[in-house]
């Protein structure tokens, strides 16, 4: 008898698909590239949901180690991974699913290797801290001008929120109405704001344990796994040529409140209401700027 990994076969280890994923499909899906920038709290999630789906190569980038802080929500969070690089250990996760599969891993985006970290990718996805504003907002510059469909879905809460930047359609900093003129601060809250305009959540969300000065905001896996539903099967849609919403349109879905819901906010962050409760957040958050 041969070892597992030497029966291995990806037309049976992925056949189950079928009857969902017609085998075209599958086969664009075994040859895609997908970029994870970021592998805590959601991008690691993306990438072993991702490896279940068939996706055959991957680019991931991390710098940070696991801590005990992560086990709520981190896909490669365990008792035996602390300490342990996230990168190293979600590439191992992804090849322990798919042995397959190539990987290659990045430390942290910078622009030295943002260029190499998108190099033949089909997609982009967004799992970068949500406090790192200067890496993101590099990282979709770079994509967009490579012509790179970006995602980015935002754990709020106990469920999520999903935005998808073309290279046809609004861009991250027009969408969310950042610029280099704005403080940090500022263009955080503008973050926020854009990624949920409906706040979906607010029945139960308490904005004050959203700490912008202290770089902490709540978390749970309930909503990471929800961010991977949305982002997996937005990437299916992408890489198969499938209709899919863009920005300005988001999507989100919150299972606490039994809620799914698709806006369209026009202008994006330019829209008034949007800078009502932009003014609002400023003040209960005694943000300066």
């Amino acid at each position: 008898m041969g070892s597992p990994l030497s029966d291995w076969s990806y037309r049976e280890a992925f056949v189950r698909n079928r009857g969902l994923i017609p085998d075209g499909h599958q086969d664009i899906l075994r040859e895609a590239h997908i970029a994870i920038a970021g592998l805590g709290g959601v991008g690691g999630v993306y990438a072993t949901t991702l490896a279940r789906l068939g996706i055959g190569n991957f680019s991931i980038a991390d710098s940070d180690v696991f801590e005990l802080v992560n086990m709520n929500r981190q896909a490669g969070a365990t008792t035996k991974t602390l300490g342990q690089e996230k990168a190293k250990i979600i590439e191992n996760m992804i090849l322990d699913i798919n042995p397959s599969a190539r990987v290659t891993r990045f430390p942290a985006i910078t622009s030295d290797n943002v260029g190499a970290f998108l190099e033949g990718v089909d997609v982009l996805i967004d799992g970068i801290d949500f406090f790192s504003i200067e890496a993101r907002r590099l990282l979709f510059k770079e994509a967009r001008a490579r012509r790179i469909p970006t995602i980015t879905c935002a754990p709020i809460g106990f469920g999520a929120s999903l935005l998808t930047f073309a290279p046809e359609t609004m861009s991250f900093d027009t969408y969310f109405r950042i610029d280099d003129s704005m403080s940090r601060h500022e263009q955080l809250l503008s973050f926020a704001l854009g990624l949920s305009p409906l706040l979906i959540h607010r029945s139960y969300f308490k904005p004050k344990s959203f700490d912008l000065h202290g770089e902490v905001a709540p978390s749970s896996v309930i909503a990471t796994m929800a961010c991977a539903n949305l982002v997996t099967t937005q990437v299916y849609k992408i890489l198969n040529s499938l209709e899919y919403d863009t920005a300005p349109l988001s999507a989100q879905f919150d299972p606490y409140v039994q809620q799914f819901q698709r806006f369209t906010l026009w202008g994006g962050n330019r829209n008034p209401l949007q800078l009502l409760k932009k003014w609002y957040f400023k003040r209960i958050l005694n943000l300066k700027w």
